[in-house]
């Protein structure tokens, strides 16, 4: 199986390309979901969450507008909550990656992929890559954050210059659905061809 991280800013994109690519019929593992999954109201991350911040226990659930309010202003607990959710979703990424042990390639769609050391994991990576003005206008769009909080949640990632240098493949968010449809259909490929032929020299 080859492995490939799908990496980006804040809203530059990546679930939309990550859609297509289970049109394809792709595998795709979502870290933001399984983050929402490890802490579901009954089970140890949920449990684990409300002992670390009690104050985000809003009528049996967590509160998340007011859990992301308090990591994104702070980065120790923004630490401290990630030490309890990030080992949680790797051992059901690896679950995940056990259960579509036949598929020839899996997508893992993951915000944090260079920060948290993830790329040494990865076959390959494909950067999704919009300016951060683009970042902000979406997410002042879709979330109601303030521009101040919008901003607060773009620089807490790598930046821009950065995660393009590390990338493999890089696919622009700004792209119609069309475009985007050619883009992967010149990457995947060239993924699968090269990354074969690599595994296959190393055996």
């Amino acid at each position: 199986m080859i492995v490939v991280g799908l990496t980006g800013g804040i809203a530059s994109g990546k679930s939309f390309i990550g859609a297509l690519l289970r049109q394809r019929g792709v595998p795709v593992v979502d870290a933001d979901q399984l983050a929402r999954d490890v802490v579901r109201r009954g089970t140890e991350g949920f449990d684990a969450v409300i002992r670390a911040f009690p104050e985000v226990l809003l009528r049996g659930e967590i509160d998340r507008p007011a859990l992301a309010r308090i990591i994104y202003s702070d980065p120790v607990k923004r630490r401290k909550l990630e030490g309890i959710i990030h080992p949680r979703v790797r051992a059901e990424f690896l679950r995940q990656k056990a259960l579509n042990a036949e598929a020839p390639l899996l997508v893992y769609e993951v915000p944090l992929l260079f920060e948290k050391g993830l790329e040494s994991e990865m076959d390959a990576v494909i950067v999704v890559d919009v300016p951060p003005e683009i970042q902000e206008e979406r997410l002042l769009r879709r979330s109601g954050l303030s521009v101040e909080e919008a901003n607060q949640r773009i620089n807490s990632q790598m930046s821009r210059v950065e995660r393009l240098s590390r990338a493999d493949f890089i696919i622009s968010g700004l792209l119609t659905e069309e475009e985007t449809e050619q883009a992967l259909g010149d990457i995947l490929p060239k993924i699968l061809k090269e990354l074969k032929k690599k595994k296959g020299d190393d055996e």
